[in-house]
């Protein structure tokens, strides 16, 4: 099972990750926790150049380095993780990049959906749960801002705009999450949504 967390600044994700990973953890699960960009080598060097607020990087350039780094996290983590029979949860993935460099960065979609495609070999989550904020809360929440949280409230609205119009198209993939509850309402909600995931699946395979 591949479970991806998306979600503008400040929204609680890292935090839900864990409190995720620690109730499956409990379950029995094998699980593991990764993120994107940093979820390998390269994609750590990566991470640290594309969040950088010194990084002088276009929009464009900008957008290939994340395409690299998934590829490598893709063949490296993330598919030998679900063959070994693993649940992934993992922080960010190509829904990111449709928000923030297709609606904030404003570059072409249709060759971003081409990008993610040749990334991820045409991987997707089978759940993915967007935790839904305000763009001026979430990036209130923030201290010592990086290259992205750096960027105007404007910017940080177009984002919140791409991750609702992406939930609009993939009702049955992404559900959206309150992440202005606390962080335990929060975590129920996501749990509630995973136990009957799972249940479901058990199901099937019993059938």
């Amino acid at each position: 099972m591949f479970i991806s967390f998306e979600g503008g600044e400040g929204c609680g994700k890292t935090t839900q990750i864990a409190l995720l990973h620690d109730w499956l953890t409990s379950l029995g699960h094998p699980v593991i926790q990764t993120r994107e960009p940093g979820g390998t080598a390269l994609g750590q060097a990566l991470r640290t150049l594309l969040l950088d607020p010194r990084s002088e990087l276009g929009s464009t350039s900008e957008l290939l380095l994340y395409a690299a780094d998934r590829a490598e996290h893709v063949e490296r983590v993330v598919r030998p993780a679900l063959t070994a029979g693993r649940i992934v949860l993992c922080d960010r993935f190509s829904d990111s990049t449709v928000a923030y460099q297709g609606y904030g960065r404003r570059l072409d979609l249709a060759l971003i959906e081409r990008l993610n495609r040749i990334a991820t070999g045409g991987l997707t989550p089978d759940l993915t749960f967007w935790l839904k904020l305000d763009a001026r809360t979430g990036l209130e929440r923030r201290r010592d801002p990086d290259r992205f949280e750096a960027e105007s409230l404007a910017f940080h609205r177009r984002i919140e705009a791409g991750f609702a119009e992406l939930a609009l198209r993939h009702p049955e993939r992404i559900r959206l999450i309150d992440a202005s509850l606390s962080v335990e309402q929060t975590a129920r909600q996501i749990r509630d949504i995973v136990d009957k995931f799972l249940n479901k699946n058990q199901s099937k395979l019993r059938e």
